[in-house]
Order: C-alpha cells, then structure tokens, then sequence
C-alpha cells in the first residue's frame, strides 16, 4: 500500500504544481482511503502525516528520509 500511497502523493503534488482541482481532489479522496483501509498496517508516523494533511512529510518519509522536520504538533505548543 505504501507504494501505491506514494503514487498518489506524487500525483497530488504534480495536481498542486499544476493547480488542477480535480486532480487535487481526486489524490486527496484517494490518500484518505488509504489511510482509513490501512491506518492499522501502516507504520503509526506516516498515518500522522497523512491525517494531518502533511503530504511532503509523507513522501520525506516514504522516500526514507529521518530527518523530517517537526511541525506544530511536533511537541511544542502553537503559536498564535
């Protein structure tokens, strides 16, 4: 699923880069099925990223990258 979580992200961000809409909402529908099928097999950092909507994040994580940076969940309170 991983591989296929990856496919989307990529074409999301191509549907970003390219301000296609229908591309963005068709990625976004597919990525938010993924996580509901497979929120329990899928290793509990990249199911943050993607309920948080944290798509580089994801695909920093996918492509094996250990230092992602943290956001404002990352531990520290927002601010406002």
């Amino acid at each position: 699923m991983e591989t296929q979580i990856k496919e989307s992200l990529v074409a999301l961000l191509a549907g970003i880069k390219a301000a296609d809409s229908q591309i963005i909402a068709d990625e976004m529908a597919r990525l938010d099925d993924f996580l509901k099928r497979g929120r329990l097999a899928l290793h509990p950092q990249l199911v943050h990223f993607l309920q948080n909507r944290s798509y580089a994040k994801a695909m920093m994580f996918l492509g094996g990258e250990t230092n992602i940076p943290a956001g404002a969940c990352g531990g520290r309170p927002a601010k406002g």
